[in-house]
């Protein structure tokens, strides 16, 4: 497997292998349906982040994050950590947290910050393994979710 730079242009690729996956949306890891998969959504999500890393193997796209600072760039937020099922427990999803992680650290970010519905113990699970802490709750319109952050340094 090789873990690169996503681009534009690898927004098909993705939308079909996450529609073979039979999911509805890229950001299911996470609980966080911001995006449909349609290649523009994919397109515009990839363009508009200032991190966007993609895992490819033979067969296509196994994994996907995707990152973004906020205005004062010492804090940002993952928006998108999606490993195709077929894939999950290989460390996919470790070896993409940690290319964000040494991504934002390079460029100063002081905190990584992700979402986790009520709903979703696994991915509390999986943060809190990763070194992430609970912030708090905030609300969306799926309910409360926890807000949980982490020093991108420790991620690599």
């Amino acid at each position: 497997m090789k873990l690169r730079a996503a681009r534009p242009d690898d927004a098909e690729t993705l939308r079909t292998a996450v529609s073979r996956a039979r999911e509805e949306t890229v950001f299911d890891d996470i609980g966080a349906p911001l995006l449909d998969v349609s290649a523009a959504g994919v397109r515009e999500a990839a363009a508009e982040a200032e991190w966007s890393f993609l895992m490819d193997s033979d067969e296509g796209p196994v994994g996907l994050a995707i990152a973004h600072p906020d205005l004062d760039g010492t804090e940002a937020e993952l928006l998108a950590l999606w490993v195709h099922p077929n894939r999950a427990g290989e460390g996919v999803a470790d070896e993409l947290l940690a290319r964000v992680g040494n991504a934002l650290a390079d460029r100063g970010v002081e905190t990584l910050r992700a979402t986790v519905p009520p709903d979703r113990p696994s991915a509390e699970e999986f943060f809190s393994a990763h070194g992430f802490a609970r912030r708090g709750t905030r609300r969306s319109p799926a309910g409360d979710e926890s807000v949980v952050v982490a020093d991108p340094r420790a991620l690599a």
